[in-house]
């Protein structure tokens, strides 16, 4: 009888010799290590110039492709924050806004054009609003003390302007200055650069005697370069008070308010000198007061080379910081802000287009 141990050195084989793990096993006359540094020495060349094939392939298509990639991405973006969208053309005004009439309750506005040394723009922005014709209008020209020519140009609307002309702090304290001149039930300020559209104030005063719950009234705007001439339009998706935290995508030239939220929430914060708008703005929100996007486009945002919106960046982004840090808590990445920020952005994308394409027509 076998033992145990015997029957399990028999177990490999007939033979008695076991084969070792470490022998190749032979295959046509040859190892499998053989063979492997064969293939090796036939196919590495071959797959060396395939990769480097390949790498070639990919930087042509990042030099040729990439570029046409990136325009279209964003020719199809947010538009939020592009200026520049296409070359000059004549600014494109619906013929329905001319034809805007003043309801017959009106309500006071009074409006403040802050200004210093712009008398390259201020008189597009004055004669905006002057030919608005609305009658009940309290409106006056702030002037910090220009020595451009403007105090000359502001004599020359004789008793058809009211403005006044003296040393400032700024233009947050050229606003607080023209209000405590002029008051009315709706209040907005409108920059020496910027300039109303042909009906916005019959507009906007409907809109305020149909929803007396609305307080804060603002909409769409078309950016114009230093002539005048259309170079692009930002069409607005409806309000959304969180990403108001976060970013300020709320165009100023556009804003009308009610009386109730500058007695409620202060003057403008005349220490600022970027952000004052957005400060303004989060303080009303903050206060309860319900804000309304409307559905046209109210005014003009010009691009210019002297415009304080593109010489003070560096202040503007401490500014914003210290805005997000009063309103949100703390200090948010650029990152944070992205995320937060990024479904509005895409829904000011398909508002943009749809507008474009016609089936938004405003």
């Amino acid at each position: 009888m076998t033992s145990e141990p015997e029957r399990i050195r028999e177990r490999p084989g007939p033979s008695d010799t076991p084969v070792s793990r470490r022998e190749p096993i032979a295959i046509g006359g040859g190892s499998t290590r053989s063979l492997y540094r064969s293939c090796r020495s036939a196919l590495g060349p071959l797959y060396r110039r395939g990769r480097s094939s390949l790498g070639s392939l990919r930087r042509w298509c990042r030099a040729r492709i990439g570029p046409l990639y990136h325009m279209w991405r964003v020719k199809l973006g947010p538009q939020l924050w592009r200026f520049r969208q296409y070359p000059p053309r004549a600014l494109r005004i619906p013929p329905a806004y001319d034809a805007h009439t003043t309801p017959t309750n009106m309500l006071p506005i009074a409006i403040v054009t802050p200004s210093f040394n712009q008398v390259k723009y201020v008189k597009a922005t004055i004669e905006s609003i002057l030919a608005q014709n609305y009658r009940d209008l309290a409106y006056i020209v702030q002037d910090g003390g220009s020595s451009d020519g403007t105090v000359e140009l502001l004599k020359s609307y004789g008793d058809r302007l009211r403005w006044r002309s003296e040393a400032d702090a700024g233009q947050g304290d050229a606003i607080n200055r023209g209000f405590t001149q002029v008051g009315g039930e709706i209040m907005a300020y409108l920059n020496s650069d910027d300039f109303l559209l042909p009906g916005t104030l019959a507009y906007v005063t409907r809109i305020f005697l149909a929803r007396p719950d609305i307080d804060v009234v603002y909409g769409h705007r078309i950016y114009v370069d230093q002539d005048g001439r259309e170079i692009g339009r930002c069409v607005l998706p409806p309000h959304d008070s969180e990403v108001l935290k976060w970013a300020d995508y709320l165009p100023q030239e556009t804003m009308f308010w009610r009386r109730r939220v500058w007695d409620r929430i202060g003057p403008i914060d005349d220490r600022l000198q970027y952000a004052l708008d957005w400060d303004f703005i989060l303080r009303a929100q903050a206060a309860g007061f319900k804000f309304l996007r409307a559905p046209r486009f109210l005014a003009c945002f010009r691009v210019h080379d002297e415009q304080k919106t593109s010489a003070n960046m560096h202040v503007g982004q401490d500014e914003m910081t210290k805005l997000r840090r009063t309103h949100l808590g703390r200090e948010p990445t650029q990152k944070e802000i992205g995320l937060v920020i990024q479904p509005y952005l895409s829904r000011q994308a398909r508002y943009h287009w749809l507008s474009e394409l016609g089936v938004l027509r405003y």
